[in-house]
């Protein structure tokens, strides 16, 4: 993995901590990931318009990883509900990387060196490590957020095999993007019986805020699957609780103890070893 695809997933890291960040501080979480996942939609229709298209085989993939998506969506506001940023986070983003990496050997045939499953190793261990222990979530915010691990591992592999063969990565970012958002104001009409609605004012700046972060965030990740085995990405990405532990304690309120210091410097750790192998 070269050191631009490194420095640009971690900056991607960095982004998706920061608006889950804004995520689990709104009051209404439903309401905000719809109306953010319209406008992503919104920011991604040009792009998609003016990109190259991607080539008829990817298409089922661009379909499919919208729908494991909007289940992401809602299994994501469903663990939020309960608990904490620094609780739900690594749970989620934990289950993540090994899932991808079994599901890319399985599906596309990759393998990592014996040092890359080593900083998977680390990764994941360091995520579970900041889970466990004294303030961990009850048992059903727990499994809802093993749920939207299982969802994000499923999505990344999806994307992971449909950029490969796009031939565009930007143009399959693009309609993935509008794949994903689109649907979510009818999903919340469906379960609301209502539109979802936002008056201009600060919470609107927000949303729109997270869905620019949303876009580029994940564009990044797909652009870096076109380059480089996807169980690397998936995990080099999941240091985000690095970034999400610094926001919930500085931003949120939220604790950072030494058992949380020691699962960062696994975190560290393994993605120093993925970026080597």
């Amino acid at each position: 993995m070269s050191t631009l695809v490194i420095a640009l997933v971690l900056g991607s890291a960095l982004l998706h901590a920061s608006w889950n960040a804004l995520l689990r501080s709104d009051a209404d979480r439903l309401k905000f990931i719809a109306v953010m996942s319209s406008l992503c939609a919104l920011i991604a229709l040009p792009v998609a318009l003016l990109a190259p298209r991607p080539s008829p085989e990817s298409w089922p993939y661009v379909a499919a990883s919208g729908a494991v998506q909007i289940a992401y969506c809602l299994l994501l506001v469903r663990s939020y509900r309960d608990g904490h940023l620094a609780q739900v986070y690594p749970i989620a983003r934990g289950t993540a990387p090994l899932l991808v990496t079994l599901g890319a050997a399985l599906f596309a045939g990759e393998r990592l060196t014996p040092l890359g499953l080593a900083g998977v190793g680390l990764v994941s261990t360091g995520i579970t490590t900041l889970t466990f222990g004294k303030g961990r979530p009850d048992l059903r915010t727990a499994a809802s957020a093993v749920a939207t691990g299982a969802a994000i591992a499923s999505y990344m592999v999806i994307d992971g095999l449909g950029v490969r063969l796009s031939g565009s990565p930007i143009g399959y970012a693009a309609w993935q993007a509008v794949a994903q958002g689109a649907p979510m104001p009818f999903v919340y009409l469906l379960l609301r019986r209502r539109w979802p609605t936002l008056a201009l004012d600060v919470n609107l700046l927000r949303v729109a805020v997270g869905a620019a972060i949303s876009v580029l965030a994940y564009g990044v990740v797909l652009w870096a699957m076109s380059l480089s085995p996807m169980g690397q990405v998936s995990a080099l990405r999941e240091t985000s609780i690095l970034f999400a532990a610094v926001i919930g304690a500085i931003f949120l309120r939220e604790p950072f103890t030494p058992r949380g210091l020691l699962g960062a410097g696994m975190i560290a750790a393994g993605a120093v070893a993925l970026g080597f192998c």
